[in-house]
């Protein structure tokens, strides 16, 4: 699979084109096409990864996404007090903010530690 082939698969889960991926992230409407044949420069593939939220190894075809192998039981991992909530829990890739920490407190029943 190419960077191209893992772009549109990548983009396709955003529902969003590839040409449309290449614009929000700045570069030439066509520039991903060209990808078919080639390596981008580092920069670029941060971009991509920062902004498909995978690894640039992924990206590179050196690794696969991790999937979870079984379901997690959040009422398990709402009373574990090793958890650390700032690094755990996100919102597209950036730590939540107090507001929503304390609407997840009210919707988990304040299980959530401080």
């Amino acid at each position: 699979m190419t960077i191209l082939d893992r772009i549109k698969k990548l983009s396709k889960s955003r529902d969003k084109t590839v040409k449309e991926v290449a614009i929000e992230l700045g570069l030439g409407e066509n520039y991903l096409y060209s990808l078919k044949n080639k390596i981008p420069n580092g920069q670029t593939l941060e971009k991509l990864a920062n902004y498909f939220h995978v690894s640039i190894d992924y990206l590179l075809g050196r690794e696969e996404p991790k999937e979870l192998s079984e379901p997690i039981d959040l009422a398990e991992l709402i009373n574990d007090e090793d958890v650390d909530w700032d690094k755990w829990v996100s919102f597209d890739g950036k730590p939540i903010s107090e507001e929503d920490k304390l609407i997840l407190k009210r919707i988990f029943g304040n299980q959530l530690k401080d």
